[in-house]
Parts: C-alpha cells; sequence; structure tokens
C-alpha cells in the first residue's frame, strides 16, 4: 500500500532474485479503500509516490502498477472475493470486513498482473494465511513466497504505520517485541503449556507504558486455531495499539 520501507524492498530484492536477470518483477502500489473500516486511517494514510516509485526502481522492480481507486472500483462494483475460516479471529475479529477487502483487491491484482509468484511478507501473518487459503481453494495459478520479518535495530517490526508514532510512542514500541521474545525463551528453556506461556506474555505486554493490547495469542501458523500445547508449527502473534496507532508482529515459538 505504499509509503515503502526496508521491509518491502527486501521483498522487491527477494523477487528479483527469483525472476533472474531474464524475467520481470512488477510491483503493485494501491491504497486500498475497502480494507479500512469506518474509524481507520484511510485519509492519513501515508502516499510518498515519488519515493516510493524511486525505491521500486533501485530494488529492481521493472513495472510499478499504481492504479487510481476508479479503476479498480468502478461506478457500480459489486463484486467481491472473501475467506471465512483462517480470516476469524485475530486482526479479523478486530477490524471486521478487512480480510474481505485484502482478498478482493489482491485476487483483482493477480489476475491483471498474472504473476507466477507473490512475494509476500511473514509479519502480516493473518494476511499471509488468508491469501494462501484462497489461492489454494479459487486455484489461482500463482506461487506465494514469504519473506522474513524486517525490523529497526531495536526489534520493532517495520510498518508503514511506525511514521504516525510520537516520539514518546516510538520509545516504547519495541517492547512488544521483547514480549515476544520472553516467550519465544519461555518455550526455549522448555515451557511447552501455551496457557502459560500467552499468560506472560500479556503480562510483558501490560507493563508496556501507553500500550493497549488488542489480542495476543499462540495459534498454529497453518490453520491460525488457537494450540494448547506448543509445537514446530506455533506462533505467538499479538495486536496493540499506541494512541491511535496499531501495531502487530509475531515469531515463532520453536
Amino acid at each position: 500500500m505504499g509509503a515503502l520501507h526496508a521491509g518491502h524492498t527486501s521483498l522487491f530484492d527477494h523477487a528479483r532474485k527469483l525472476a533472474g536477470p531474464d524475467g520481470t518483477v512488477v510491483a503493485t502500489l494501491f491504497v486500498n479503500p475497502t480494507q479500512f473500516g469506518p474509524k481507520e486511517d484511510l485519509s492519513r494514510y501515508p502516499r510518498p509516490f515519488e519515493r516510493d516509485r524511486h525505491l521500486c526502481k533501485t530494488h529492481g522492480v521493472d513495472f510499478l502498477f499504481a492504479p487510481q481507486d476508479g479503476e479498480m472500483y468502478p461506478e457500480g462494483f459489486s463484486s467481491w472475493a472473501n475467506e471465512t475460516s483462517v480470516s476469524r479471529g485475530l486482526c479479523g475479529g478486530s477490524r471486521p470486513g478487512h480480510f474481505q477487502g485484502v482478498c478482493t483487491i489482491v485476487l483483482k491484482l493477480f489476475n491483471i498482473c498474472q504473476p507466477t509468484h507473490a512475494v509476500f511478507g511473514r509479519k502480516d501473518l493473518q494476511q499471509c494465511a488468508v491469501i494462501g487459503r484462497m489461492v489454494r481453494d479459487l486455484n489461482v495459478p500463482v506461487r506465494l513466497v514469504l519473506g522474513a520479518t524486517v525490523r529497526e535495530a531495536d526489534g520493532l517490526a517495520l510498518s508503514s504505520r511506525n511514521a504516525y508514532l510520537s516520539p514518546v510512542e516510538r520509545s516504547l514500541a519495541p517492547g512488544l517485541y521483547a514480549a515476544l521474545q520472553s516467550a519465544r525463551a519461555a518455550v526455549r528453556s522448555g515451557e511447552r503449556r501455551a496457557g502459560v506461556i500467552l499468560a506472560g506474555l500479556k503480562k510483558r505486554i501490560s507493563a508496556i507504558e501507553g500500550a493497549r493490547l488488542d489480542y495476543a495469542t499462540i495459534v498454529n501458523r497453518d490453520s491460525l486455531e488457537a494450540v494448547d500445547t506448543v509445537t514446530k508449527n506455533s506462533v505467538a502473534a499479538i495486536a496493540a495499539f499506541f494512541g491511535s496507532t496499531r501495531l502487530i508482529d509475531n515469531v515463532d515459538l520453536m
């Protein structure tokens, strides 16, 4: 959705390697209005188009597709794609209608660009699961490739919304990743009871000044169903607000 940062450019670099010297890399840039709720930040979402275009060019992107709202949603638009299993709970529970907007725009972009591979970032855990399920269920001929979460030196996951944080909030926000790391440390110390690990995670987040927890959960990476016992496919995922800015993050626990 633009306001590109090093997390996005790492995905461009990954795509460039996949495509090789003779392949073509396309980036799509569209601030999708249908995935924003009525009280969310569509109107103030950053749109530094010229800067974004330059970053695309310098990271191996051959074509940048940046349509206008009316091109993607013409007058009378009434057809939607939706996923109804892994989109429940987590961000889907907090943001009704969000993933219908995501599925619809991603399917439209796949149909327009017709990629062989599509590279997404692991930070958006549920988005990756929802798109993966849609691709499987609707026989979309594209292979999804997931890139690692890119972080600031202090651990904060890169996000375009980080720009909304005040200096004080920005100094406190890395506490979210520290809390996730504490959950992973508990697992590495031998704890496998998800309830115990989750209680510790929530306690750490509640101690962060200014943080307001939206959710914290331990789930199976593929199904996004909550687990009782941590296994190699378990992920701790959180969403929290600093002021009006909502941040998400997740880590593999094993």
